[in-house]
């Protein structure tokens, strides 16, 4: 079991749910707010996408820098985590020749691309998706190939910046080990089991397990679930040994039917937590067991 827990709360999101919720954080204003009420209920890190006014998802620098510069220039302390996997998303074409044309939804850019706000803005963690996947009963797919996982892993070392190697499936886990096997990623890695999006692994106990038997003893790790496995899956982690991530990229319900905020997500979190006996970690304390490098 893991006696000292950092909460991470994953505001918005990339997911189709801006419709799906009246106050999902769609603008820079309320990604940044959003951050710092769950940081005030208990995360000592956010972990942040940006959005396009409809609600679409978005890789825009500005958005990016007003969000960074909104929690910087507060008075609540918060370790910023900026997604990198925008920019990654293929979806195969309709056609006799699934490159002619390609579809719609398709946003592919060189791998260091994706880095652009990383580079700019300088947060003490960003995420790696380690691997591809496809995404649902559709066209979808995301795109990381070794190639370009070790190209991204290489600059975040340049950088500074924490890489938290994120594994929706087993070969996602087993790559994010050959990055720290050679010698692309700093001790302690931190790595971010994912379970519950179709098709990589689901949310359960034996996946959780076996996945987190794969980790490095050294490591930091943490897992969630999403949708109505996220509170489970809060608990489930804990006694493996790992932190928790929750949040309404993951879940949008407290309860059902039931609309949550990021806040009560991190809140119903820390209850959980606190009920198993273990202690919450605060951000300068999350800091020191991550060995993060603080930018600013």
């Amino acid at each position: 079991m893991n006696n000292e827990v950092v909460i991470s709360c994953a505001v918005t999101g990339s997911g189709d749910t801006a419709k799906k919720h009246p106050d999902l954080p769609i603008t820079p204003k309320q990604i940044a707010e959003a951050s710092i009420e769950a940081a005030k209920a208990g995360a000592a890190v956010a972990h942040i996408h940006v959005r396009e006014e409809d609600g679409k998802p978005s890789r825009k620098l500005e958005y990016y820098k007003e969000v960074a510069d909104r929690i910087r220039s507060s008075n609540t302390d918060v370790i910023i985590n900026f997604t990198t996997g925008m920019g990654g998303d293929f979806e195969v074409g309709e056609g006799k020749d699934p490159l002619n044309p390609v579809g719609p939804n398709t946003d592919m850019i060189h791998a260091l691309d994706r880095l652009e706000h990383v580079e700019e803005l300088l947060p003490e963690i960003c995420t790696l998706d380690c691997g591809s996947l496809n995404f649902g009963d559709t066209n979808m797919t995301f795109i990381h190939t070794p190639v370009q996982l070790r190209a991204a892993a290489k600059k975040m070392q340049e950088l500074g910046i924490k890489p938290e190697m994120e594994a929706f499936e087993m070969g996602h886990l087993w790559f994010a080990n050959q990055l720290y096997k050679e010698g692309l990623v700093d001790s302690p890695p931190l790595y971010q089991i994912c379970l519950g999006i179709p098709w990589g692994a689901p949310a359960t106990t034996a996946s959780m397990k076996v996945m987190a038997d794969m980790i490095p003893e050294e490591a930091n790790w943490a897992g969630f679930g999403i949708g109505r496995h996220q509170m489970p899956m809060v608990a489930q982690s804990v006694i493996l040994g790992g932190n928790v991530r929750v949040g309404l990229e993951d879940n949008l319900y407290l309860e059902k039917g039931v609309l949550a905020s990021n806040a009560q997500l991190v809140e119903k979190s820390a209850r959980i937590i606190n009920d198993l006996g273990a202690k919450i970690l605060n951000p300068e304390e999350a800091r020191k067991k991550l060995n993060l490098k603080k930018q600013f």
